[in-house]
């Protein structure tokens, strides 16, 4: 960059005349002082006295110009520039130019911003600023990573290889990219070959249809199971409760008479104080009025009907649910000689002692309801109670058998027995 030329404080800017580009030596109206770049012999020889002369004569670029004299040796030699370093009375190097005080360049601070005690806060026009600039990085990146420039290129690019009528073909490279690439097909018959890839085979269908076959048979057993063993108990075991009160409601008002009773009529309540057990017995043994509503039946019809609790003689015939509907002959196998069963009328408390168990026979075996039933240990007529269920347990292949024999015949006048009070 050229420097600024300072003036001379006193005369013209760059000499006193035209004529006199700069001066001759020693001239006090040049702007370099008293000597200009160097001594008498210097360039004042040359740009005051050699070039006039020269110019006077006509041969300013002839051989006297640009001769020995001029370019040489004379002037450009030893003894032109050598001698101006040598004179001691420059303080300043070779071609430095004094610095008025007025025209020199002032050196301008660097910018250094006013302090802001929120050192982390945002600026809206930095901000701004700053998306600017990443904007114009990634515009930049953008054209510097397209191999062909911008769109208008692009489009000539694209008619010069592919134009309306047909042009080169494509490269290799983009053929072998298409193909790997798994697009869209190339024809249609490769889509049409893609499209039966992609329809499932009829052992596919099949395969689903049965999967979804079994997973609804297997919810639909789940949910049977569940309805078995746990809301038909809840549901018998509302029943029963119902039924109990009802009765108990009845023998408090008078309004029912000792004698024979209905099918599905309740009239005493089974007590088992050892399986904490409270239920109805209901006249007959049918599972939609008794026994699936969570009650005991009695068998009290035809070829298996039984004697009552009251008979003098007789074997008490009770039959209920292992399992599910209120399930209250669950644990009877649980029982042992000398546990309490107890009988609840309207007037009289019956209490038996469990005698024996018979813990499998067949359903068939209705011997077991005889007035001396065999296998129960009991030798002749007395008062007896038979309870029956099914076994194992969730089944109903074979029957469960449990006898008991009368020990006690108490009226509710007297109270309870101590078999309920214990």
């Amino acid at each position: 960059m050229t420097a600024l030329r300072p003036e001379r404080e006193s005369g013209t800017a760059y000499g006193q005349s035209s004529g006199d580009s700069y001066g001759g030596a020693g001239d006090q109206g040049t702007s370099y002082g008293q000597q200009p770049y160097g001594g008498p012999g210097a360039h004042g020889d040359w740009y005051g006295g050699a070039a006039s002369a020269a110019a006077d004569q006509g041969g300013g670029y002839g051989a006297d110009g640009y001769g020995s004299e001029r370019y040489g040796a004379q002037t450009y030699g030893a003894e032109t520039y050598q001698e101006p370093y040598a004179q001691p009375q420059h303080t300043q190097p070779q071609h430095t130019r004094p610095q008025h005080p007025q025209h020199v360049r002032q050196e301008q601070p660097a910018y250094i911003p006013p302090p802001d005690d929120e050192t982390v806060a945002l600026r809206i026009a930095d901000t701004a600023a700053a998306a600017g600039s990443r904007s114009a990085a990634r515009s930049a990146e953008a054209a510097d990573d397209s191999p062909m420039g911008g769109r208008a290129a692009r489009r000539k690019a694209a008619k010069r290889r592919h134009g309306r009528r047909g042009a080169g073909r494509p490269d290799a490279a983009a053929v072998e990219a298409d193909q790997d690439a798994p697009g869209a097909p190339r024809s249609r018959l490769e889509a049409r070959r893609q499209a039966r890839a992609r329809r499932p085979s009829p052992a596919t269908l099949a395969s689903r249809a049965i999967g979804e076959v079994f997973i609804t048979t297997g919810v639909l057993m789940l949910l049977f199971v569940s309805y078995q063993l746990w809301w038909t108990n809840i549901r018998a075991h509302a029943q029963a409760d119902k039924e109990a009160s009802s009765l108990q409601n009845d023998w408090a008002s008078g309004k029912r008479n000792p004698g024979s009773f209905e099918p599905g009529q309740g009239f005493a309540l089974l007590h088992i104080p050892k399986l904490d057990v409270v239920v109805p017995i209901a006249e007959g043994i049918s599972n939609k009025q008794v026994l699936d509503r969570g009650m005991v039946g009695h068998y009290g019809e035809g070829k298996l009907k039984t004697a009552m609790p009251d008979a003098k003689t007789g074997n008490f015939g009770l039959a209920g649910h292992r399992n599910t509907h209120g399930e209250p002959f669950r644990y009877i196998n649980r029982l042992t000689p000398g546990d309490d069963i107890v009988v609840e009328t309207q007037d009289k408390f019956f209490v038996y002692k469990m005698a024996s168990i018979l813990p499998v026979t067949s359903p068939s075996n209705v011997s077991v309801l005889e007035p001396v039933p065999p296998g129960s240990g009991f030798t002749k007529p007395g008062r007896y109670i038979t309870l029956t269920t099914c076994t194992p347990e969730f089944t109903s292949k074979y029957r469960m058998i449990v006898w008991g024999k009368m020990v006690e015949e108490r009226p509710r006048s007297k109270g309870k027995p101590d078999a309920l009070v214990s």
